[in-house]
């Protein structure tokens, strides 16, 4: 299991129970939500749809939306209620579970089904193939990470050895893994959205592959709550769900440029034609889940991922942290 969250958790846990619910009321007509994002990407380019298109305000919910840049930060300000949901990868509630809280993180909205991190090589290749990157220098994410984790299932997949194999490379930040390979580190690089695209664009890189695709389904980002904020706010909830599945069919029924446009707002310093190249990649591959279920095959897609990476702590049942009952309740 991740050590920040060993380390961290450990005091949240306790301290969180004695803190009053930072919920909004229900009485009021306009009721204000704080969500915490675990960074700021069109990777998850439905929410700032909802956000753009007044769906949120349709529900009378007024969302403040922070970016946490972490996901043990994000889950941090959900446990010390400095935040009422988290968007956060679902792994993280099995971490917070593992540590016996009695107040567990509820995961209710899917947001994104696929891993969103693409495979970019150094040299244009005509025909890739997987067993290319057999002696050579990879550029992988953070150990524990979901990119990471997801990244070593799928070489394990194509029948190659991360430890043995290639070099793996882990010890630069996340933040700095880009720079890193600009300026001639490693032959293949995992990367988010926009920079893989960017580096196409500026022919520093070429994407060869798709992480999501190799891994097939997984609840990789995901809207939750506490427990106790669930019950307590159950309306919240629900009108908050119905937001998010308004935007998720309005971006499966809109055209990437139309989505783009109605997002560019949150990305002010990246062209429109690259957030665009971005939507139309991750709309063709599925990443954007068109409904907020996130069914029992996606979450053992997700524990045996997290299993085969040696990062998960025990097995958990998928109605233990997973409540379907919100989102099949909007989709009527």
């Amino acid at each position: 299991m991740k050590k920040w969250f060993k380390a961290g958790l450990a005091i949240i846990l306790v301290a969180f129970l004695i803190i009053p619910l930072s919920a909004c009321s229900q009485n009021n007509k306009v009721q204000t939500v704080k969500v915490a994002e675990v960074t700021r990407s069109i990777f998850y380019a439905p929410q700032y749809v909802a956000l753009a298109k007044g769906f949120f305000e349709e529900e009378g919910l007024n969302i403040e939306l922070t970016t946490a840049w972490g996901g043990d930060k994000t889950m941090t300000a959900v446990l010390s209620n400095a935040a009422d949901i988290a968007l956060v990868g679902s792994e993280t509630s099995i971490y917070v579970y593992a540590q016996d809280s009695n107040d567990p993180v509820i995961n209710f909205a899917q947001l994104t089904q696929t891993d969103g991190t693409f495979l970019v090589s150094r040299q244009k290749i005509d025909h890739f193939s997987w067993d290319q990157l057999k002696g050579s220098t990879y550029l992988g994410q953070r150990t524990g990470g979901m990119p990471q984790m997801v990244g070593e299932f799928v070489l394990k997949k194509h029948n190659i050895d991360p430890k043995q194999d290639l070099k793996m490379i882990q010890n630069i930040d996340y933040a700095n893994i880009p720079n890193a390979f600009a300026s001639g580190t490693g032959d293949f690089v995992q990367l988010f959205e926009p920079q893989a695209s960017l580096f196409e664009k500026e022919g520093k890189g070429h994407i060869v592959a798709s992480f999501g695709t190799e891994s097939g389904h997984v609840p990789y980002t995901t809207f939750m709550a506490k427990q106790s904020f669930m019950k307590e706010n159950a309306e919240t909830i629900e009108k908050f769900t119905r937001a998010v599945y308004k935007a998720q069919q309005w971006v499966d029924s809109h055209s990437a440029k139309e989505t783009a446009e109605a997002i560019q707002e949150y990305f002010k310093d990246t062209d429109l034609s690259l957030i665009e190249t971005v939507v139309d990649r991750y709309k063709s591959q599925g990443t954007y889940a068109t409904d907020p279920i996130l069914d029992e095959e996606e979450w053992n897609n997700l524990q045996a991922i997290m299993e085969e990476a040696g990062e998960l702590p025990k097995q958990i049942s998928h109605d233990t942290l997973v409540d379907t009952d919100v989102a099949g309740k909007v989709m009527k």
